[in-house]
């Protein structure tokens, strides 16, 4: 059953993968870069700023590094346990696949890079929901172009993308839980 799932999986993959073109290989790289959405950040945390004022901004930016640092640990934790190699790091693949990507990991399930933008979209979208109530969807959308970005280079297979994002929406939803509790807490502002 398991092993019927990894071949789907597989030729998901491939297929997502090979219906990249080198025209887009660039814009697809820019995408599944780190720093490329740093202006978005940027502007969230004015978002945050504008919205709930400097001391709550301050709690956002200490439940945010510690959402992104759980997000990450956990991820290596499933990493080193389940150790499935990347699809780049498959021979019997080798052939069928386009590598587009700087650099090819050892293991992929689950992908951090979903985890993370599912994490910061469901996190900030709840937060700023009262105020710009549309956002939350345009950052979700964000998320899964972020996630398919690593099919696209060849990195990552369909189920890592899925459970990545899975476990990024119920990352950000459980520290926005936290960062409501420590703006009450501190009465940093009334949500």
């Amino acid at each position: 059953m398991i092993e019927q799932l990894l071949n789907y999986d597989t030729e998901l993959f491939i297929f997502l993968n090979n219906l990249g073109s080198a025209p887009w290989d660039t814009l697809w790289l820019v995408i599944t870069s780190k720093f490329s959405f740093i202006p978005l950040y940027v502007l969230l945390l004015f978002f945050l700023y504008k919205n709930y004022g400097l001391k709550a901004l301050l709690i956002f930016i200490v439940v945010i590094v510690l959402m992104i640092t759980f997000t990450d640990q956990i991820t290596n934790v499933f990493k080193r346990t389940f150790m499935r190699p990347r699809p780049c790091r498959v021979e019997e693949i080798a052939d069928s696949i386009r590598f587009i990507a700087v650099r090819c990991g050892k293991y992929g399930f689950f992908s951090g890079h979903s985890s993370n933008s599912m994490a910061a979209a469901i996190f900030t979208g709840l937060l700023l929901k009262p105020f710009y109530k549309n956002l939350i969807f345009l950052l979700l959308f964000w998320s899964i172009i972020v996630a398919y970005s690593r099919i696209y280079v060849g990195v990552h297979y369909p189920i890592d993308i899925v459970c990545g994002l899975a476990f990024g929406a119920v990352s950000g939803f459980m520290f926005y839980k936290l960062a409501r509790f420590l703006l009450r807490r501190f009465n940093a502002t009334v949500l």
